[in-house]
């Protein structure tokens, strides 16, 4: 095998292994969701009618440059636009996990925000999440929402939808995701308690010098 097929294949493996481990979290459904990566001049994608806890990397869709398939007869994702949108709109962008975890897209349906300011791990992590309007599914409307969404945040919420996170790399993408369904647990189970109580200003600022954002 030469390089060029050994980085291909780690790749599609690598996004495969992502899909399987949202799925196995209970991040998303058999039919939601989608992942991709961008390396090698392509962008690496899951397809669609396929099941998510069963994909392996074969299955995973290459797109060259331009947006095109490489290999003919493939089932695209129906998000592709939307993930090809945000490439295009974030050249620091290796990544991008969109899932429906049902806590944090029980937020979305609200039209609620999230407040990552709860924890340190939430808010170095997350930062403050935007939202997309609410636009059809597979539609380039949607697609022009999110990228747009994604100029100001790496995480976002898509109202009436769920919701999507990006990164540098998939496991930094992936996180973003689990990081994000965990604040929502907490945030939901603190009103229980009486109500979160948020970080102050002056802890915001420490985190932000702490990571360098």
């Amino acid at each position: 095998m030469d390089e060029e097929s050994f980085i291909i294949n780690n790749l599609k493996d690598e996004v495969a292994y992502y899909m399987r481990r949202l799925y196995e979290r209970g991040l998303t459904t058999t039919s939601g969701g989608n992942i991709s990566v961008r390396g090698n001049g392509m962008v690496f994608i899951t397809p669609s009618q396929t099941d998510k806890g069963r994909m392996k990397g074969y299955e995973i869709c290459m797109l060259d440059s331009e947006g095109e398939p490489i290999e003919p007869n493939v089932k695209l994702s129906m998000e592709t636009a939307m993930h090809l949108a945000i490439y295009a709109a974030r050249p620091d962008v290796k990544a991008i996990v969109h899932a429906h975890p049902p806590t944090a897209t029980a937020f979305a349906v609200a039209h609620t925000p999230i407040n990552t300011r709860i924890t340190g791990e939430s808010w170095a992590i997350l930062g403050e999440p935007a939202f997309a309007e609410y636009e059809l599914m597979g539609t380039e409307e949607l697609a022009k929402a999110v990228a747009n969404a994604t100029l100001s945040a790496d995480v976002v919420l898509l109202k009436n939808h769920g919701i999507l996170a990006v990164g540098k790399t998939l496991l930094e993408a992936f996180d973003r995701v689990e990081v994000l369904e965990n604040c929502a647990k907490i945030m939901l189970l603190s009103q229980l308690a009486g109500g979160a109580k948020t970080l102050g200003q002056t802890e915001i600022e420490a985190i932000n010098k702490l990571i360098n954002r």
